[in-house]
């Protein structure tokens, strides 16, 4: 005889998928909704010349935002740490450079006024996903919050950081897949992509994926930035140097320009059979000095 499911094993089988919620970034970007925006430029904020080059070349190929890090958490004391204010006040010159928001990393609640100052999104990094204290002050700061799911998280225990923000009255938080460790060495983290359908069954966040973090490898991050895309993220975070072989820090999971504007061409295509737009701000600059998305592509 057939035995019923149980009802737990019913709604189990039927994964509920909550209205979303839309966090606005500035004129023309919203994360959540049918919107799809790429965060991209460098791991780190390195010289003025290293930062521009690559914010520029991401503002052309059609980035929504721009990434760096001017304060970076390392392994190592002896690693290089970011540039620190020199770093931020870059990033502001980068911002007014090319018309795109910055999302920068805060790692300490004593720097998040000074932080805020030059982000139109705060990042908390993986090693930072359950920095309590961290977490209520950006909260209170009420800017939007980037958080990424640490290496060693559950999914439940991601939701359960990003509340501490929301506590503090502030609902604009976006979810970061980045990966989990894992015992293979092939790849720096292991990419978890179902976390993508899993926490749009839990939580009303937008969600983004990191392929650059997830996977360590740049010749991995663009099938998998796609495979993120077809999951149900609402945005990627790519990381994107002039000059990978020089820079101070994750240089093997940089994309070089060429090979960003490549992936984005393909997401211009990809993205709208998945019922989603592109977006990007309608103040981007039209200066000369970005030039066009073609000039990347490799012919």
């Amino acid at each position: 005889m057939v035995r019923p499911l149980c009802s737990a094993a019913i709604r189990s089988r039927t994964p509920k998928d909550p209205v979303r919620k839309v966090v606005p970034i500035t004129d023309g970007i919203v994360l959540g909704g049918d919107g799809f925006v790429v965060f991209a430029g460098p791991c780190a904020v390195e010289t003025r010349e290293q930062l521009f080059a690559s914010a520029d070349a991401v503002a052309a190929a059609g980035a929504g935002i721009l990434r760096g890090g001017a304060y970076k958490p390392r392994t190592s004391h002896r690693s290089f740490q970011g540039l620190g204010p020199e770093g931020l006040s870059l990033l502001s010159e980068a911002s007014a450079r090319t018309g795109l928001p910055v999302v920068t990393e805060v790692m300490d609640p004593r720097d998040v006024d000074r932080v805020a100052e030059s982000s139109a999104i705060l990042q908390i990094g993986s090693r930072n996903m359950q920095n309590f204290a961290l977490l209520r002050e950006v909260g209170r700061r009420g800017l939007p919050v980037l958080l990424k799911r640490g290496a060693a998280a559950t999914l439940d225990e991601l939701v359960a950081a990003a509340g501490y923000i929301q506590a503090e009255g502030n609902d604009r938080v976006i979810l970061c897949e980045r990966g989990i460790r894992g015992f293979d060495p092939t790849t720096r983290y292991v990419l978890d992509l179902a976390a993508v359908p899993v926490l749009r069954e839990r939580t009303d966040l937008p969600i983004i994926v990191d392929p650059s973090h997830g996977t360590g490898r740049s010749v991995l991050v663009g099938p998998m930035a796609k495979a993120a895309a077809a999951a149900g993220a609402d945005g990627l975070m790519i990381e994107v140097h002039a000059n990978p072989e020089q820079a101070l820090c994750d240089g093997m999971q940089a994309l070089r320009p060429q090979e960003f504007a490549q992936l984005m061409s393909e997401l211009r295509r990809l993205v709208p059979l998945l019922g989603r737009r592109m977006l990007r701000p309608q103040s981007v600059s039209e200066s000369k000095h970005l030039g066009t998305a073609d000039e990347f592509i490799a012919p």
